[in-house]
């Protein structure tokens, strides 16, 4: 008995610590809807595409099902992701890029997204760091300056 315990024990602290490392997660200072609406226009302003504003709690809300706000943001550029596809074309199944706005038990709002290390690392991405580092610089920047 002890064994199957310390092994599963073992493989679910490795995926937390994995978890940790894959996503980036971000206090914002402003309310849920808030924050999606100062995300949203952030990406207007950069010019960048939004394919999609996904309601998790409106949708939930059309099935009698009560959900803490949770929004997600499906955006992109082709300028970058098609690089980063040319890179690895299987990234293109985490393409385009989406960040979610969402709040927590306690009230707190965070904004989340996929690290492009995690990219790297999931699909074996190679030669392409300069990219990778100029995603990761504008995901950033878009993420702090809808949170604070």
């Amino acid at each position: 008995m002890f064994k199957p315990v310390f092994i599963f024990t073992v493989l679910f602290l490795m995926s937390y610590s994995v978890n940790a490392d894959t996503i980036a997660r971000l206090q914002s200072n402003y309310s849920a809807s808030e924050t999606a609406t100062r995300f949203e226009e952030i990406l207007k302003s950069k010019g960048l595409t939004l394919f999609a504003r996904i309601n998790h709690q409106e949708n939930a809300a059309g099935i009698d099902i009560d959900m803490r706000p949770s929004e997600l943001f499906v955006f992109g550029n082709p300028k970058v992701g098609t690089p980063l596809m040319q890179c690895s074309q299987q990234a293109a199944i985490d393409l385009p890029q989406k960040m979610l706005v969402s709040e927590d038990a306690q009230g707190l709002v965070w904004l989340s997204y996929n690290k492009p290390s995690y990219l790297k690392e999931r699909h074996q991405i190679q030669g392409c760091d300069e990219l990778l580092t100029k995603i990761t610089g504008v995901l950033q920047n878009l993420a702090e300056a809808a949170v604070k």
